[in-house]
């Protein structure tokens, strides 16, 4: 119980995440409009290899802080409630943004380049790696056993490529995607509200 409750939040904070529209959406999405669908899959895998390196190197960096320089921890622990809280705000202020999506200048792509352009997607978003070592530090208990690191590896990957699995088959029928669109403001402030509440507790708990 000490650990499910972390993992439980963890996969809720980081689905919102996932959910929220962002350079990752706009990929998938467009490649499902213009593309069959085996395509846009092929890049949802990129996106979830990319997750795995991201997130296995912030869970390596979170060790090598604990390991080598406790004293550090807490400042990392305010710095990513910081970046908690700036998203937090950033995801406030610009949702009712639209999302831009031009299907019709999208190029037709085979499935090995669209998982490799998933995964460059992700890859190239540095933010990625600061955000899971924001959510990290933030609900996993300091010197956690190694099956709850490997655990939150596997929920992280498991909600991007679930979540983006059903952007890929659904976007294609445009119905489903304005209804989405329309709901896009109030999934990004219900992010933004979860995340400002993770990063003021990670600088109260600092």
């Amino acid at each position: 119980m000490e650990f499910l409750i972390p993992l439980i939040t963890l996969w809720a904070a980081q689905l919102l995440a996932a959910i929220s529209p962002g350079q990752s959406f706009v990929l998938i999405s467009k490649l499902a409009l213009s593309n069959p669908r085996p395509v846009a899959l092929s890049a949802v895998m990129g996106l979830g290899a990319g997750t795995i390196i991201w997130s296995t190197a912030a869970i390596a960096g979170l060790a090598i802080v604990l390991e080598h320089a406790a004293w550090a921890y807490t400042a990392f622990k305010i710095a990513g409630g910081v970046y908690l809280l700036f998203l937090a705000i950033m995801l406030w202020r610009h949702a009712r943004d639209p999302v831009e999506l031009d299907p019709a200048r999208q190029k037709q792509v085979r499935p090995w380049p669209a998982f490799m352009l998933g995964l460059a997607t992700q890859l190239a978003n540095p933010k990625v790696i600061v955000f899971f070592g924001s959510i990290f530090v933030a609900l996993l208990p300091a010197h956690s056993p190694l099956w709850v690191y490997v655990a939150a590896v596997f929920i992280v990957f498991s909600n991007e490529i679930g979540w983006y699995a059903i952007v890929a088959m659904l976007f294609s029928v445009k119905k489903s995607r304005n209804a989405y669109i329309a709901a896009k403001t109030w999934i990004d402030r219900a992010m933004g509200g979860f995340l400002g509440l993770i990063g003021a507790r990670l600088i109260a708990d600092a």
